[in-house]
């Protein structure tokens, strides 16, 4: 079988999101469960399915940037909608600055991206409580700042004559509210000063005028109940002013826990080694579900040959991803010089999914298959180095302890280590370990 290296280029490129309802994105999935610990989509699945199917819940998703966490979301997505449920999938950066978010910003951007998603069914919501708080808005921003033509922040009221049977469109009004605070500070701050003393108003609205009504009409279509995931969340980080992420899920994650659909929130990984873990747990009711690294050696050094030969096969799925997994392997050699080098590419990246990609991206971008080792050996280099220049000592010193104890505790060290890759965590049915990244390993400062 022929390579189509030109779509084998486009499927390694690590910002290509694989999106599991798309049918000619499915063969290109590997399932890594197996080697994470356990089936966490699953579980999360099973909560709004099985246990919860009529009552509302709120669950808590986290793991490593570029673990893969995204794919998994999608992944959710498709088999809520397989099951009949109507699914909101967004990110968060299509509605907010993710370097700075407040509560309100993420309560308008949920009935933003409802609100516009049941529109697309032709169902619609008569939004009075959200009519008079956006007016309200409105009103303030035309007064407190001076508007070009072009700036203008229509409000609900402006906008009516846009919609059907002269009916209010809450998507329209929300989404041009959100596009404007996203893009200015000036104006998040107004909105923030007269959306915050109404934060639990905001809620009320959302659960009364938009959720409640939006799930009796799905159903009256069919579906079984409205589900809200929110993905890149877990991207909010720490700022001059405050720490987002404490800020957020834990002084203000009772509001969050407080809309009346099934939500999975991703939240910053660094919560889980924060002592604030307990006060999260308390006001969610849930623990965090982490995605851990594929492991490509377990806690005592040796291989580990299921998560080798999962990484293998996400590899060779891209290249050929309508043959059996039999018939891939031997086909090795029209990507590799040799099944050593594609070995070798698996183990460097330490199991990080977009770690992987990124190496192989890069030999792909220098050559053209069969890679050879010597290509590998030097994109690793480069790879190397570029992580090496970021380290201190005190840095290298942390390092050498995690690869003797296997452990990372406390939030400074998340904040040193897993933050910027250098360390990663891996769980499996026995439990949690951490170690570093491999691509570290070949530093000369860790031989020392």
């Amino acid at each position: 079988m022929e390579l189509d290296l030109q779509r084998f280029f486009q499927v390694c490129n690590p910002s290509w999101t694989l999106v599991m309802g798309n049918p000619e994105d499915r063969p290109y999935y590997i399932d890594f469960s197996s080697v994470r610990g356990g089936k966490i989509i699953e579980e999360l699945g099973r909560t709004i399915t099985r246990l919860s199917p009529n009552n509302p819940t709120c669950q808590l998703f986290t793991g490593h940037i570029g673990c893969g966490k995204s794919t998994e979301l999608l992944r959710l997505k498709a088999e809520l909608e397989q099951q009949g449920f109507h699914v909101v999938f967004f990110e968060a950066g299509a509605d907010m600055d993710i370097a700075d978010v407040d509560v309100t910003d993420i309560l308008l951007a949920i009935a933003h991206q409802i609100s516009d998603s049941i529109e697309k069914l032709k169902i619609s919501v008569k939004p009075r409580g959200f009519k008079a708080l956006l007016q309200g808005l409105d009103e303030l921003l035309q007064a407190k700042i001076e508007w070009s033509a072009e700036a203008s922040v229509p409000g609900i009221g402006q906008i009516s004559a846009n919609t059907e049977n002269g009916e209010v469109s809450l998507a329209l009004g929300l989404g041009k509210i959100t596009a404007k605070a996203k893009d200015s500070i000036a104006i998040r701050n107004v909105s923030r000063q007269y959306l915050e003393p109404r934060t639990n108003v905001i809620i009320e609205a959302i659960n009364q005028d938009l959720i409640l009504p939006a799930i009796e009409q799905l159903k009256k279509q069919g579906k079984k109940g409205l589900v809200v995931i929110i993905d890149n969340l877990d991207r909010i980080e720490k700022n001059k002013e405050r720490n987002q992420p404490e800020y957020l899920f834990v002084e203000r994650g009772e509001q969050l826990n407080k809309l009346k659909c099934h939500i999975v929130y991703t939240i910053p990984l660094v919560l889980t080694f924060s002592n604030d873990l307990g006060s999260i747990t308390n006001r969610f009711g849930v623990d965090p579900k982490v995605l851990p690294m594929v492991p490509v050696q377990l806690q005592n050094g040796n291989i580990c040959p299921e998560g080798m030969d999962l990484l293998r096969q996400m590899v060779l799925a891209r290249a050929f991803p309508d043959l059996e997994k039999n018939q891939r392997y031997n086909l090795i050699e029209k990507l590799f010089d040799s099944g050593e080098t594609l070995d070798r590419l698996c183990s460097v990246s330490g199991g990080h999914v977009r770690n992987l990609l990124v190496m192989l991206y890069r030999c792909l971008q220098k050559d053209d298959p069969p890679l050879s080792s010597e290509c590998l050996e030097t994109v690793i280099k480069q790879r190397c180095n570029e992580l090496n220049r970021a380290l201190t000592e005190d840095e290298w010193d942390l390092l050498r302890k995690v690869a003797k104890s296997k452990d990372v505790r406390g939030e400074d060290e998340y904040q040193t280590l897993l933050r910027s890759l250098f360390v990663f965590e891996y769980r499996n049915k026995n439990g949690s370990w951490f170690d570093i990244n491999p691509i570290l390993i070949e530093a000369k400062e860790f031989q020392q």
